[in-house]
């Protein structure tokens, strides 16, 4: 029996102090086209998202509120998983850090590192951004502010347990030094140059005084700190230690914004080093969404929300603008005029028109749809997934369209609706094959698009190994249009 690859991707996990914004919508898309894209490759695949519940922030948010913790952050959460749904994600489990199972083994780890000699109890004074749930050094601030939030950060004296995390310096610049470890190659090298200069600094990994949290196993006076907890939902969200885990982990790709990179490439690398476990294959560390060149959060604004998008606009097009329109690991602005535009342009005039367009020829002039391949020879799909295995996401979505744009060519060129008989069942069976295979090609990206085609064509969803042309066989009937124009 041949042995299934299996593929583990994870996004972060969101703070719910606030209702989730297009930054959110945009890392889980992206982390669901590629599962989506590993399932069409017949992967055994496991994709991972939820919320980070034991923030600070968290917990002021709520005070500010009005409201328990427990209660403001429940509310929240579910705003987070409607997104999901609203946007057509296919995670394999939505984890909340609040779980029991998430507790126990992030308590079972800290004090295995700390029975391993590991973390010790010391006193920490530093700035504090609670924006970042991080400690900052003036190197870190600009003009005295955290750049990510332009606030000052605080300044503490406390009690704390330490990560000994200086004692990783050199294995963690091994890793580091690895092309592949972090993507883009730009992103990796902003890292390595740090530790190599910097080196590591251990990490204050618990806070004192503090109602709201997971208690540190070996003093309850303490919380966990929310990072060191945090970091653990990926080997949590597999059941560490049982069948899935080792099934699953190390994980094959870490999703992530560019402000949380040292977090997922240091500090966590380091955590699993101390804790005798694997480093993940991959952490890609895509750019921000900017609305005018200014980042789009929930502390800075301005916040768009996603959910109310999708609603108007429908999921697909949300999720293909911001594929399409943002280089994967750059920055991209939003603009609601482009979504617009892309709309009416590649969706309705390109893809809409092509399913529409077909079928109401067949519709008129029902014939045996049979033929030789034409427009396979359009269809590049060695580059598709080239692309694809390099990330560049919004390559091969343009890869695919131009297959899409060759069948509409190739419809004006031989002007079915002028044949009959044999030549038209020609020309038929060539553009269904198309459509029949651009369903599987979009369905990462436009799942909601691919399912109507199917439906439409009157067949089931293909894997990767069916984009080739073979006989047709069923009965396609017209349904309604993809998308609307606006």
């Amino acid at each position: 029996m041949v042995k299934v690859k299996t593929f583990y991707i994870t996004t972060a996990i969101d703070y719910v102090n606030a209702p989730p914004h297009l930054g959110h919508a945009y890392e889980k898309i992206a982390a669901d086209v590629l599962a989506r894209w590993h399932r069409l490759k017949g992967e055994d695949v496991f994709f991972l998202t939820g919320t980070d519940e034991h923030a600070q922030k968290n917990e002021q948010a709520a005070k500010a509120s009005k409201m328990k913790t427990k209660d403001f952050v429940d509310r929240n959460v579910k705003k987070f998983q409607e997104l999901c749904v609203a946007l057509n994600i296919s995670q394999d489990r939505f984890i909340r850090t609040t779980e029991k199972d998430h507790v126990k083994i992030s308590q079972d780890l800290f004090k295995k590192v700390h029975d391993a000699g590991d973390i010790y109890k010391g006193t920490y004074e530093g700035y504090y951004c609670t924006g970042c749930e991080a400690f900052k050094t003036e190197k870190d601030l600009k003009k005295g502010k955290c750049p990510e939030h332009d606030k000052e950060p605080d300044w503490l004296k406390e009690e704390s347990y330490f990560f000994k995390m200086s004692k990783y310096t050199d294995k963690i610049l091994k890793l580091v030094s690895q092309k592949g470890f972090i993507e883009p190659e730009g992103r990796r090298l902003e890292i390595y140059n740090r530790v190599k200069s910097e080196g590591l600094k251990d990490l204050s990994v618990s806070r004192v005084n503090r109602e709201w949290g997971i208690p540190v196993p070996v003093d309850d006076k303490h919380k966990i700190y929310v990072w060191f907890d945090a970091l653990i939902n990926y080997v949590s969200g597999v059941d560490y230690s049982g069948g899935k885990y080792k099934k699953y982990w190390p994980a094959d790709i870490h999703m992530i914004g560019k402000g949380i990179n040292w977090f997922h490439t240091v500090i966590w690398p380091a955590m699993l080093m101390a804790a005798g476990i694997p480093v993940p294959k991959k952490v890609y560390v895509h750019g921000y969404v900017n609305m005018k060149g200014k980042k789009m959060s929930k502390s800075l604004g301005p916040v768009i929300d996603p959910v109310e998008l999708a609603k108007k606009y429908s999921a697909d097009a949300l999720r293909y603008f911001l594929i399409k329109d943002i280089p994967f690991g750059e920055d991209g602005d939003f603009s609601e005029d482009d979504l617009k535009t892309r709309i009416n342009g590649e969706l309705v005039s390109d893809l809409g028109n092509l399913i529409t367009r077909v079928l109401t020829i067949y519709e008129k002039t029902p014939v045996e749809i049979k033929g030789k391949p034409e427009l396979e020879k359009e269809l590049n799909l060695k580059k598709i997934e080239e692309l694809m295995n390099k990330f560049e996401l919004h390559h091969a979505i343009d890869e695919v369209f131009h297959f899409i744009r060759a069948a509409n060519k190739y419809i004006n060129d031989t002007e079915p609706w002028k044949l009959e008989g044999e030549k038209l069942g020609h020309v038929l069976y060539n553009l269904f094959e198309t459509i029949r295979i651009v369903s599987i090609l979009v369905s990462p990206f436009l799942p909601e698009s691919s399912e109507k085609i199917n439906k439409q064509l009157g067949i089931k969803p293909g894997k990767l190994e069916d984009c080739k042309f073979r006989d047709w066989k069923t009965k396609p009937k017209k349904g309604d249009y993809l998308f609307k124009k606006i």
